[in-house]
This record gives structure tokens, C-alpha cells and sequence, in this order.
């Protein structure tokens, strides 16, 4: 059974600044428990738990166990509760994934934007803070590798995937972007990094089973394709195949970067072509 955990409190900036505080009566009900809205109505039991006890539960399993280890019923018995007894808290399944995919967007600290993200001379204000952004969400991968394997069940809506789209937002702001513009990039960039994350995990994984490293992994897998493809049906990757790419040894620096060679080669790959939505848009308008 899981200890007791403190409420978890939504990110700053939330509906409550400017104007009185929202409750659970204003917004539909899997939003108002997305956002811990308080109930005007106090009649019936007391409850035993709250949302944030069996979150915390789930997301415990999902860490361990991975996505697929979280079920209404192993998240009861981690509560001692009984599985009928969670949907006073959480309306659905789905709607539990949904409250997980929020806690695990919380960063980590202070320390976690930019983490690992090498800034380059000359490098517009925009690409240095979009660059910082995007490692820190992969940082939220690396925690969750569950996260990059959440169903997408629509926009951002609970309060710390709305912080995250606000940094995002605000990494942009010194350009000439619009706003479907900005939303856009912040959408281009994030699928990159989910799909990175993902992909990592998951090759990570099968490695784990073969008991092999990655530059093993990489050699049996070029030599097993070179004696399988032909070049009358594949000429490209017969080509690929034959060049020994899968032989060599990465160069000193790449090596010691391992894995985070290939994220960053992408996520640069992806800011050029936002800067070159940047330069389309010309300066950001005066305010």
C-alpha cells in the first residue's frame, strides 16, 4: 500500500489570477479533478482518498511496471481500496491516463530546462530558448518513459501541460510568428522529441533482451541486412548495406555523446526549418 501523498497544486498561472477562483461547478467534471477544482457542494462521506493519492499510485506502477502495468485494479490494491471505489475519484480509465500524462509533464526543478542542450555561438534568442525548451521536455521522457507512450486524447488541458506549451509559446515570442504559426512549431518540435523518446525507449529495450550495446547491436544488424538485401530489389539500402556504416567506429566526440548524437542532429534538423518559417515571417511586429 502507497503512503498518503500531499495534494499535488496545479502550475501557477492557472484561471484563479484576475479574477475569483473557478470551482468544480464551472467546468466539465474530468477537468475540474485535471485541475483539482474545489466542489461547492460538501454533502456525503468524507473521502477516503483524493485524485492526487491515486495518481501518484498509478504513476508508481507505470515507473515500474510501465503502461501497461496500470490497471483499476493494481492501482486499488496498491491503495487497499476496492477497484469500484476509484470511480469516485477518476471517472474512467481514460481519464486516469489523462491525469498521469499531467503529473509527469511537472519539470523535475529548476535545473531541468536546457539540460544537456549545447548553445551555439551566434544562435538567435528564439533557437537557444526553443533548444532549452525541447530538452526539457525529453528530460520528462527520460523520468516517464511511459509518457511517450500515452494515448493522445486531444490538446493540452490540465495545468502543467499548459506550463509547458506557455514556455514553448514563450520561446517564440521575439519573432515574427503568428500565433498558428507558433503553435505550430511547438507541436513540430514536441512530436519530434515524443517520437525520439520513444523510439530511444524502445530500442533500449530490445537491446536489454539480446544482452548486446548499441555499436553490438548496430554490427549484427548491418551485417545480418547485407547478406538478406539485394541490390535489384533494395538498390538504395544495398548500397547503405555494403558501405560499412554499421562497421565503423563513431568518431571520438560522437561516441561520447552515444544516443544524444542522434537527438540532436534531428532536433537541429527541425530548428533550421523553423528558422526558415522565421525569416518568411520577417521581425516581430512592435507592441
Amino acid at each position: 500500500m502507497r503512503p498518503v501523498t500531499e495534494p499535488e497544486q496545479p502550475a501557477a498561472g492557472g484561471p484563479a489570477e484576475g479574477g475569483a477562483p473557478p470551482s468544480a461547478d464551472d467546468v466539465p467534471a474530468h477537468l475540474a479533478r485535471l485541475w483539482r477544482l474545489p466542489s461547492g457542494s460538501h454533502l456525503g462521506r468524507r473521502p477516503v482518498l483524493d485524485v492526487d493519492q491515486v495518481v501518484a499510485a498509478a504513476v508508481g506502477l507505470a515507473d515500474r511496471d510501465g503502461l501497461a502495468g496500470v490497471t483499476l485494479p493494481k492501482v486499488a490494491g496498491e491503495l487497499g481500496v476496492t477497484p469500484m471505489s476509484l470511480y469516485r475519484y477518476v471517472g474512467s480509465k481514460d481519464e486516469l491516463l489523462a491525469l498521469m500524462g499531467d503529473h509527469g509533464s511537472r519539470p523535475a526543478g529548476d535545473g531541468e530546462a536546457g539540460g544537456g542542450a549545447p548553445d551555439a555561438p551566434g544562435d538567435p534568442a528564439w533557437r537557444v530558448a526553443l533548444r532549452r525548451w525541447a530538452y526539457g521536455v525529453r528530460a520528462m521522457y527520460v523520468r516517464h518513459p511511459w509518457l511517450a507512450h500515452l494515448p493522445v486524447q486531444g490538446p493540452p488541458s490540465g495545468p502543467h501541460e499548459l506550463a509547458r506549451l506557455d514556455s514553448g509559446l514563450a520561446a517564440l515570442r521575439g519573432t515574427g510568428l503568428d500565433w498558428a504559426a507558433k503553435v505550430g512549431v511547438v507541436t513540430l518540435v514536441s512530436g519530434y522529441v515524443r517520437t525520439a523518446a520513444q523510439l530511444a525507449a524502445d530500442m533500449s529495450r530490445a537491446r536489454a533482451g539480446s544482452g548486446l550495446d548499441q555499436g553490438q547491436a548496430e554490427q549484427e544488424y548491418g551485417r545480418a541486412m547485407a547478406r538478406l538485401v539485394r541490390p535489384e530489389r533494395y538498390p538504395e539500402a544495398a548500397r547503405l548495406f555494403g558501405s560499412g556504416l554499421f562497421e565503423q567506429e563513431p568518431p571520438p566526440g560522437v561516441a561520447a555523446e552515444g544516443p544524444d548524437h542522434d537527438f540532436r542532429f534531428g532536433l537541429e534538423t527541425v530548428l533550421d526549418g523553423v528558422g526558415a518559417a522565421v525569416d518568411r515571417a520577417g521581425p516581430s511586429p512592435a507592441p
